[in-house]
């Protein structure tokens, strides 16, 4: 189960950074909570787990816009929880992840992903 939901207002988070959209990720050891520092990111810049989906929704259903939690399909195999894309640690399906090089699928294809571009 993947949701994300967009604040009604920014939420400061440190010194530097705002939150703007957040996304949940269920998983076996709990539920992530995904954080975007920017409204189109692909990423999450930060991540915190809970034991319980309503402790969740408690600390942040207010904090939500109008459009509520939208569901968003589960990552393909391999792939990052956190991304809105396909996005994965080349290698990682043939056993020998190459860290810090990520491919995204384009067109069937998987290929160099360069978040910056």
């Amino acid at each position: 189960m993947r949701k994300y939901a967009y604040l009604k207002e920014p939420l400061k988070c440190n010194d530097m950074d705002y939150i703007y959209k957040i996304m949940i990720f269920e998983a076996k050891e709990g539920f992530y909570l995904f954080e975007y520092c920017s409204l189109d990111a692909n990423q999450c810049s930060f991540d915190c787990c809970y034991t319980l989906l309503e402790d969740l929704y408690d600390e942040w259903n207010d904090l939500i816009d109008e459009r509520g939690w939208i569901d968003i399909v589960d990552p393909l195999p391999y792939c990052q929880h956190d991304a809105f894309i396909p996005i994965r640690v080349k290698g990682r399906d043939f056993g020998r992840p190459e860290w810090g090089k990520l491919e995204t699928l384009k067109d069937g294809i998987w290929v160099e992903y360069n978040p910056k571009m």
